[in-house]
């Protein structure tokens, strides 16, 4: 392959970033022509079709995601390093790609980035069914996952998992249900009105182990795979839903719900997956660490 050409790289990145040879054509104020031309030039230059037509629209091939990814980390560190220049006293960040699982609870994720945000790295999150994220690694869309399950033997063979900690779940509910149902714990909860992840995530695996232990038959008012959008079902009084007891306090003053009991047995596992053993980015090994902190 030639010497990569970095301005068709960049003619590339603003027409997968717009959606189309149109409106990036309009951004940069060139001909649609020119920008046509010139990534066709890229294309026969690396041998790869980036493109293909869908009806009206461009849709990226497998090697334009791959090009795409690289490209948006490389046009990334070069805003970073304008910003650097302009100013070399203040403190440079480095960009932290992370990947989140859906059905992690937010306020968990948040405490997990902290130390990076506190180390000055500027953090992009990315939030999908865990499958989707871990394809990501081997082409550095994201530079960790944030899990609920390790990957398997089955992912590719660059992914690793580094297990983060775990903590006990909890069950949480408004003012009103949670007086109706805090007393005679777990029985109480025979036919109450219960919110409940849905049943690809480790945490409704979990649950549904626990309350066939107990025998409990409660009321399965909703099923919701975003941890955030279960929690504000249960804002509402939809119902009595679970959270983990490391971020009891944020659940509570958040959502304004109140704690009902913890579930004995019953516990909720993080991992910080990535395509490398050993951990290089300085805001991944920050993460890690701090986790020891306050998860088990």
């Amino acid at each position: 392959m030639e010497r990569l050409n970095y301005q068709h790289l960049f003619y590339f990145w603003n027409v997968a970033r717009e959606g189309g040879v149109t409106r990036a054509s309009e951004k940069l104020g060139l001909a649609q022509p020119t920008i046509s031309g010139q990534i066709a030039v890229f294309e026969a230059s690396i041998g790869a079709q980036l493109f293909r037509k869908e009806g009206r629209n461009l849709v990226m091939t497998e090697t334009g995601r791959t090009v795409f990814n690289y490209a948006d980390e490389i046009f990334s560190l070069g805003r970073e390093l304008g910003s650097a220049l302009k100013n070399r006293a203040g403190a440079v960040s480095v960009r932290l790609s992370v990947g989140v699982s859906n059905a992690l609870p937010k306020l968990v994720v948040y405490r997990l980035l902290e130390p990076a945000l506190a180390a000055h790295n500027q953090v992009v999150c990315h939030e999908d069914k865990t499958e989707r994220l871990l394809a990501e690694l081997p082409v550095h869309g994201v530079d960790l996952v944030f899990s609920d399950w390790p990957a398997t033997g089955a992912a590719d063979a660059r992914i690793y998992n580094h297990p983060i900690g775990e903590c006990g779940v909890a069950a949480f509910a408004t003012l009103e249900l949670q007086q109706r149902y805090r007393k005679n714990f777990p029985r109480c909860l025979d036919g109450a009105p219960l919110l409940l992840p849905t049943s690809n995530t480790a945490l409704r695996r979990s649950l549904d182990q626990w309350l066939d232990a107990n025998s409990l038959f409660p009321k399965i008012v909703a099923e919701v795979e975003d941890s955030a959008l279960l929690k504000t079902f249960g804002a509402a009084g939809a119902g009595v839903f679970m959270a983990p007891t490391a971020v009891r306090a944020q659940v509570e003053e958040q959502y304004g719900v109140k704690y009902i009991a913890t579930l004995d047995g019953v516990s909720e596992r993080f991992y910080a997956i990535t395509a490398q053993r050993k951990i290089k980015h300085a805001g991944v090994a920050a993460i890690l660490e701090s986790a020891r902190d306050w998860l088990v």
